[in-house]
């Protein structure tokens, strides 16, 4: 079982957008040393969009290779087409993956049904832990609590990241599962209300804010989940900040600056994304600075 804090992990690239292997060596190791419990490879976060298939499974094996079982790697394997989805987590099934994170299907908006046998076929066609992945704001599709409640009788969909942000729609979506299969596991994908989620009941924090403060965000759900509401909350405080700073523009534009600050990583991103605008540096490096990361 995977739980705790998992770090939506940036890919480090170069002024012309080409991935750096020795700088995510270096973030791998920053995480296992500094405590987080799962590494998500090529989410959404590392610019998985603009990732071709085989640098996704690059990357894929790069982490899985250097974490050598230290900690837990989940691989983004989600696309908006049921053959591309399968394709790709099989062949991090391949690669010895602990599990896979799959995103609904983007643009092409689906329906409850679609979503259902979208998921059910992927999950029949490649047997390896799957965690699904509702984020509406990003994909504009939203998977209903009664379609994951659904989904959570098949057996190797094991858990589902919450990204909504909406408390009761997460406390919903725990209830209903947790019906079906008591070990189901909701993690939240939204690092402003992560804390009071895993006090509801869910299990960690899909995290982009663990990228620059690992430390702080998994001893914050370590607290939370062993329902010390107190000292999570306390913790939390000192990088709330951080969760509003880093969406001031689109993800993962915000933390891929904020690490190059720190000296963590190169400022490559690529294109369509682009640099964290002139305007919005100030207010971060703030936030990252009170928060002693600079």
């Amino acid at each position: 079982m995977i739980t705790g804090s998992m770090v939506a992990l940036v890919t480090p690239m170069d002024s012309t957008g080409d991935v750096l292997w020795d700088e995510l060596d270096q973030l791998i190791e920053f995480h296992i040393a500094q405590g987080t419990d799962a590494i998500v490879a090529v989410g959404t976060t590392g610019e998985s969009a603009t990732l071709e298939f085989d640098e996704h499974c690059e990357v894929v094996q790069r982490v899985v290779t250097v974490a050598a079982g230290r900690i837990s790697v989940i691989a983004g394997t989600g696309a908006n087409s049921t053959k591309e989805a399968i394709d790709l987590t099989s062949a991090s099934k391949y690669l010895g993956v602990d599990a896979c994170l799959l995103v609904t299907p983007y643009y092409n908006k689906p329906t409850q049904e679609g979503l259902y046998l979208h998921f059910k076929q992927i999950a029949e066609a490649v047997d390896v832990p799957q965690i699904l992945y509702n984020v509406p704001g990003r994909t504009a599709c939203d998977m209903l609590p009664e379609t994951v409640e659904r989904l959570a009788a098949i057996k190797n969909i094991i858990g589902i990241k919450e990204a909504t942000g909406d408390l009761d729609r997460g406390l919903e979506v725990i209830k209903r599962c947790t019906a079906v299969d008591p070990e189901f596991m909701v993690y939240s994908g939204d690092d402003p209300t992560a804390i009071e989620l895993i006090l509801l009941g869910a299990k960690g924090n899909i995290s982009v804010t663990a990228n620059v403060a690992p430390a702080t965000m998994s001893q914050a759900c370590a607290a939370a989940l062993a329902g010390d509401a107190d000292k999570a909350r306390q913790l939390d405080s000192q990088i709330r900040p951080l969760h509003s700073e880093l969406f001031i523009e689109s993800n993962p534009i915000p933390v891929k600056w904020a690490l190059h600050q720190m000296g963590k990583i190169s400022a490559g991103i690529r294109l369509p994304l682009t640099p964290l605008s002139k305007p919005c540096r100030e207010p971060l490096k703030k936030v990252l600075s009170e928060a002693g990361l600079l």
